[in-house]
């Protein structure tokens, strides 16, 4: 299988007289020939870790049943697979036995079967369900290992600390998208814990009807897996220090303590499994100020994959005191920077609605919303919406205030990508020439940005 990962940095690299921070963005957009070719080998291995505590009972349990028969339909001659009950207790359901199950037309019926006599009964443990998961996952060589991990009730009846600790081993084991079902209790810190350790997506699903359509999609996403353990690997010079780097699309997650020093000077930062996509992460870096006219290379990125690495593309700073040059601001960077910003007003605005400050609560919550308006992000904005909308009416108030907040502050980390009609800052060489070209200068060949 052959696939590509190209790098391009979108900064100002002109700092002012004094300046020791550099901000970018860098995007990663992986390609190749054989990207969601069909017939192409990619050994996979899925646990499903369905929720079926007594809260789960009703439409919720027939729709998950559904959902996963849907995925196990799907799932082509050759994968391995199973699938969990998840009680305070994780159970086998499919194999019978701890191990995983080669699909096969005999095996996704027998799954089917056994999935189709689930019910709805008990506690709510997530860690037990993760530690199985890793357990079955220890039994397989391929190369393609996640987990898809469904609840909809709080995780009461095991110590958080075990739980966390739980959720960090397994990271680097396995993959696993989380969701949450119906309006009942349960926690965005949670889900978002699971999603963005172990690499995978989060949403929340109100409506049951939902989740077989979310459940293909993920199996889709899953099948288009091009490369596994992906990490960026990070130079950066004597001195300086990474303040933080942050995945900020296609969602907001802050991997800054998770880097792995590789060499003195060289960390690598996981970033899990890709298919065809495109990714954007922020960087800053924090350096002592030069004096006018000198410059410095910040930092150095590659992307890593197995013994495939990228080529490597640099950020660069430069001080002057033409103000002109220092005072522009990259639009990719303002993009991602007020949408982070949005995130934080979420989080003060449902900490204040749970303090019972109800105006503090409005006030955060409207600026979140002009700024994901600004910015089109419309998925964050309905979400934002619903919630204020909700503040209006005791009753709803009383009954959906909790989910609609747990779903704003899932969706307000959910990002959307500069739009073509505002333009970036054109790249800008050493020498003060505006270039067309973002890696090399197209009046004196100067290198820009690489």
């Amino acid at each position: 299988m052959t696939f590509d990962f190209g790098i391009q940095v979108d900064q100002n690299e002109y700092l002012p007289m004094g300046g020791g921070s550099m901000d970018a963005i860098i995007t990663v957009t992986l390609t190749g020939d054989t990207l969601g070719a069909p017939g192409v080998d990619r050994r996979m291995a899925l646990v499903i870790l369905l929720d079926t505590s007594g809260s789960m009972s009703g439409s919720k349990i027939v729709q998950a049943r559904r959902a996963v028969n849907a995925v196990i339909d799907d799932l082509p001659d050759g994968v391995e697979f199973a699938v969990v009950a998840g009680t305070q207790t994780a159970t086998m359901v499919y194999p019978n036995t701890v191990g995983l199950a080669e699909s096969s037309r005999a095996t996704r019926k027998q799954a089917r079967y056994a999935v189709g006599g689930l019910m709805a009964d008990g506690g709510t443990a997530i860690g037990s369900w993760l530690r199985l998961a890793a357990d079955l996952f220890a039994t397989t060589q391929a190369p393609i290992r996640h987990a898809v991990l469904l609840t909809d009730g709080r995780n009461e009846h095991e110590p958080v600390e075990r739980f966390n600790d739980t959720v960090l081993s397994c990271e680097g084991k396995f993959t696993c998208d989380a969701r949450a079902v119906g309006e009942d209790e349960w926690q965005a810190q949670t889900l978002e814990h699971i999603a963005n350790t172990l690499h995978g997506s989060v949403r929340g699903l109100p409506d049951p009807e939902h989740l077989v359509a979310d459940f293909t999609e993920i199996t889709e996403r899953l099948m288009g897996t091009a490369a596994v353990d992906v990490t960026m690997r990070l130079w950066t010079p004597a001195h300086a220090t990474v303040r933080f780097l942050k995945q900020v699309f296609p969602r907001i997650v802050d991997i800054t303590d998770r880097g792995r020093a590789h060499q003195p000077r060289l960390t690598d930062y996981p970033t899990g499994r890709w298919t065809a996509e495109a990714r954007h992460f922020h960087l800053r870096v924090e350096f002592a100020p030069g004096e006018v006219g000198e410059g410095m290379i910040a930092a150095k990125v590659r992307m890593v994959s197995g013994e495939q690495e990228s080529a490597e593309r640099r950020v660069r700073a430069f001080w002057t005191e033409d103000l002109k040059l220092s005072t522009q601001v990259s639009a990719q960077v303002t993009h991602f920077t007020i949408q982070e910003h949005v995130v934080d007003l979420v989080n003060d605005g449902v900490a204040a609605h749970d303090a019972g400050d109800a105006d503090a609560a409005d006030d955060k919550f409207d600026r979140a919303i002009t700024l994901t308006r600004e910015r089109g992000n419309a998925e964050a904005a309905a979400h934002l919406d619903r919630l204020v909308e909700a503040r209006t009416d005791p009753a709803r108030v009383r009954d959906q205030a909790s989910v609609l907040k747990q779903l704003a502050m899932i969706a307000s980390k959910r990002t959307v990508r500069l739009r073509p009609e505002e333009k970036s800052l054109m790249p800008t060489c050493p020498r003060g020439h505006e270039s067309t070209n973002p890696d090399e200068c197209d009046k004196c060949g100067w290198p820009i940005g690489s």
